[in-house]
């Protein structure tokens, strides 16, 4: 068996973990700048609030005092992520993170897979405070199914297993093809025009029609669908690329502002560059005004540095990001959104250069000596004199504490 554990509205039931006074009231997260709703309690749901609504057109709700509103505190749901699957990875052979709220699971071989997954559940919820809903099938995109079924429905206790062919047949049948894992809203449009509603529907094409279709992707997801696996499972997935961007609160004109903004931007790229143990060989700083203002001159551009030596080292990377802000700035210009992109990253050692300037070992030592420091003081502890706190350009008015990474912001019990 596979199995998968997605986090409940994880968003709010990080906010929900440090306010207790949040359950059964509905609440909303808000995107950077406080632009939309991207999550939901179920509460939020059932007053019709749609995900990516514009905040503008449900704040009447919080003024009224029916909705309670937060911005994102991505520093507070990063650090809970990596408990919730500290606890998960305590209790399992495999697994493979899939996204900063869901983890695929490898059962196979393993008896009682239902149990286990209703003492994952359970346990996540008592040590974390985080309900999760755990999904168990033979392929990853039945798992998936299971683990939407385990939310709509308190039955099942937090897990659902789809474990017998009977089972899987009869959740094809009630499950909405759009809902399927791997189906996107283009195709959904095709099927929908060709009578195919449901998951059973689509499996009930020829493999010929789905390749025909809906391409190889289609096929795998109708194999998956059939009870075949098709989807390898990966431990450790490391990204091919990183990208730390925003957009700012009000519009910047300063080149020395947004120097210290980018260089902030190739910080953190550099922080997770080393956590999944990599280097990058390129680098992309981009640039743009607000889309939204019409009526003034819209501009935007980027610019690349490749590096000799890929490298992880933020004052390298910060170097580079300014030489090629420098290169696209142009004065007179408000800035809405920057960012910076690390790619072409290779992990392990790199390869080095005869005329190197840079004494690598020494360079790894002072890394290592930094990424201790960040781990038990938090990472504003040390920086680059030229980095300027991102965090700080965004609009976040309805921002919590980060509770478990910054003690000056810890829970006080009385």
């Amino acid at each position: 068996m596979i199995g998968v554990v997605d986090c409940n509205n994880f968003y709010v039931s990080c906010e929900r973990v440090f306010h207790p006074e949040y359950h059964l009231h509905p609440v909303v997260v808000l995107s950077n700048n406080d632009g939309c709703v991207i999550s939901r309690s179920n509460e939020a749901k059932r007053m019709g609030i749609k995900m990516g609504q514009p905040f503008f057109q449900v704040k009447h709700l919080m003024d009224e005092g029916k909705l309670m509103v937060r911005s994102s505190n991505y520093t507070l749901y990063g650090d809970m992520s990596r408990r919730v699957m500290s606890v998960i990875r305590g209790m399992v052979p495999r697994m493979e993170v899939y996204s900063i709220d869901e983890a695929f699971i490898d059962l196979r071989g393993i008896g009682e897979c239902r149990a286990l997954g209703l003492e994952i559940a359970r346990k996540v919820r008592k040590w974390t405070g985080i309900p999760v809903s755990v999904g168990l099938g033979p392929t990853k995109t039945v798992a998936k199914m299971a683990s939407k079924f385990a939310k709509q429905y308190a039955g099942y206790q937090g897990c659902c297993a789809i474990d017998t062919d009977e089972k899987r047949w009869k959740a094809l049948r009630l499950f909405p093809v759009g809902d399927v894992w791997g189906v996107g809203r283009r195709i959904v449009k095709m099927m929908d025009y060709y009578g195919v509603h449901t998951a059973y529907d689509l499996t009930q094409l020829s493999r010929q029609r789905v390749q025909r279709e809906y391409g190889i992707d289609g096929v795998r997801t109708w194999l998956e669908l059939h009870g075949t696996p098709c989807y390898d499972f990966d431990a450790a997935v490391a990204k091919k690329s990183i990208t730390t961007s925003r957009s700012f609160k009000k519009e910047i004109d300063s080149l020395q502002e947004l120097e210290g903004l980018v260089a902030d931007f190739a910080a953190h790229c550099a922080r997770k560059l080393r956590m999944q143990k990599g280097n990058a060989a390129r680098l992309e700083v981009f640039v743009r005004t607000n889309r939204f203002h019409t009526e003034e001159k819209q501009y935007a551009d980027s610019a690349q540095v490749t590096f000799a030596v890929p490298t992880s080292d933020a004052r390298e990377l910060i170097k580079g990001a300014l030489q090629g802000l420098r290169s696209i700035y142009r004065a007179g210009v408000g800035y809405k959104q920057a960012g910076v992109t690390v790619a072409q990253i290779q992990e392990g050692g790199v390869q080095m250069q005869m005329f190197d300037q840079v004494d690598r070992m020494k360079q790894q030592k002072l890394l290592q000596a930094i990424d201790g420091i960040h781990q038990y003081h938090g990472s504003q502890m040390l920086s680059i004199a030229t980095q300027q706190d991102s965090s700080n350009a965004a609009n976040r008015q309805y921002t919590t504490p980060c509770y478990t990474t910054n003690p000056h912001t810890l829970v006080k019990v009385r």
